[in-house]
């Protein structure tokens, strides 16, 4: 048995079969039980004022042969009836038999609980014990009641069947309400493993399997956009190598023809080449470990301000021979932060060379330190050409360009990227601003160390 449907559907009907005979049986039993101390007390009263006149008449029970009742069949004609009773007299004889108590046996004090007491002159002469017979016929002076009952029997059998019947309705119901969807998230799953990345199920509901379908669609969603940036990041370090390697094979090729004779010029250009290749090896390397959380990291607490000023000064130079302003602005309670500091240094170069590359010469680029609430914000704002507003949510990604001549600038397209996780594995975030033709502002956030402040 493997179908989910059908195992759900049985074990509905099972439960509601199961309880059904169950309700049955014991409403059945009580409905019997309570029914024969209806009858018992419905004529007692008139039982007791028989035996009683009689007992009065004849100073003894001998002689007594039935004990009848004026009662009326179950076609409404009356009689004298007798009356399903047994007497026992004040030694626990029985004096006068019915159906389950032969005359002359002894029956027990239990059997007496429930007996009714026969008084004649305030004194206990006998005792009437109910006397139902196991079967009663059809023509039985109680066939009204018998009629009653089996009114009730046949109630309570229709009740179970209908019960059961509606048991299985919504067993079924039910159970492919369950199985539906999980079918439909099986085949999903099996289209998904044979490729087809990115494949959806409907979400029906809101309970726990609608959750699983949500979480399988986020999951499929995820699982496209991984194949699709994998695709991509080797389409680009494809590409980022093959220039290189052109330029180097094509001069070697050249000078192994004889084509071109050895200068200076050309080894210093296959040389580039060659550290643009390296850096891209090493820029590569350095992403594959911070995916796989294997980067090592010196964290210390450390002054980011002394970062700051350290990017600063190593791009002096550069930003003078350009006319380029390079300012930096502290606050003077910077705290400090818990960070790797050459790391935070080569996220702040990133950064900085980024600015440079962008900045007209004679423009500004400001590096700044501040605290905001608790956290620690190191800026680099250029006066630079901006970002268009399409391309600034992706300046994060991988081989990303909004400008495709970068790549003859000698840039692999990696340097934001590795910021990004660079800052991200320290427990900070990184963002960009920027207004097209004004510049733009890259800002990380560090968490900061509260209980020690640095005073600049």
């Amino acid at each position: 048995m493997r179908s989910l449907t059908l195992k759900l559907t049985l074990a509905f009907l099972f439960v509601g079969l199961i309880g059904a005979l169950l309700v049955a049986i014991f409403v059945g039993l009580r409905t019997q039980y309570e029914f024969d101390q209806f009858i018992s007390e419905r004529y007692q009263q008139n039982l007791v004022e028989q035996l009683a006149a009689f007992y009065q008449r004849n100073d003894s029970w001998e002689g007594l042969t039935a004990i009848g009742l004026r009662l009326a069949d179950a076609q409404g004609r009356s009689g004298y009836r007798r009356a399903p009773v047994a007497l026992v007299d004040t030694s626990r004889t029985v004096v006068l038999g019915g159906h389950n108590y032969e005359v002359g046996r002894q029956v027990s004090q239990a059997a007496l609980r429930g007996a009714l007491p026969v008084q004649v002159d305030g004194q206990v002469v006998g005792s009437v014990i109910l006397d139902l017979p196991e079967k009663r016929a059809e023509n039985d002076p109680y066939s009204l009641e018998n009629t009653f009952l089996k009114q009730v029997n046949r109630a309570i059998l229709y009740g179970a069947l209908g019960a059961a019947l509606l048991a299985l309705i919504l067993g079924v119901l039910l159970a492919r309400a369950i199985s539906d969807p999980v079918k439909e998230l099986t085949e999903a799953t099996q289209r998904v493993a044979g490729g087809e990345l990115g494949h959806q199920v409907a979400v029906r509901t809101q309970d726990e399997i609608g959750d699983l379908a949500v979480s399988f669609n986020r999951m499929s969603t995820d699982l496209a956009a991984s194949n699709r940036q994998r695709r991509q990041m080797t389409a680009d370090i494809a590409h980022e190598l093959r220039t290189p390697l052109s330029i180097i094979l094509g001069y070697t090729e050249a000078l192994s023809d004889g084509k071109l004779s050895g200068k200076p010029a050309i080894y210093e250009a296959m040389y580039g080449e060659a550290q643009l290749l390296n850096h891209l090896v090493d820029d590569l390397r350095t992403l594959s470990l911070a995916d796989a959380g294997e980067l090592t990291l010196n964290k210390i607490a450390l002054a980011p301000g002394e970062c700051l000023e350290r990017v600063a000064a190593a791009n002096a130079e550069l930003a003078a021979q350009r006319g380029i302003r390079l300012e930096v602005q502290i606050a003077p309670d910077l705290p400090l932060v818990n960070a790797d500091r050459e790391r935070l240094v080569q996220v702040l170069a990133n950064l900085v060379s980024n600015a440079l590359r962008y900045t007209p010469d004679g423009g500004t680029i400001t590096l700044s330190g501040a605290s905001d609430g608790g956290q620690v914000l190191l800026r680099v704002a250029d006066t630079g050409t901006g970002i268009a507003p399409e391309h600034l949510p992706h300046v994060f990604n991988r081989f990303y360009r909004a400008d495709p001549a970068r790549s003859a600038t000698g840039e692999s397209g990696l340097g934001l990227a590795i910021a990004k996780s660079l800052v991200e594995l320290q427990g900070g975030a990184i963002q960009a601003q920027s207004v097209v033709g004004q510049g733009t502002t890259f800002t990380v956030a560090l968490p900061a160390l509260t209980s020690t402040v640095l005073t600049m």
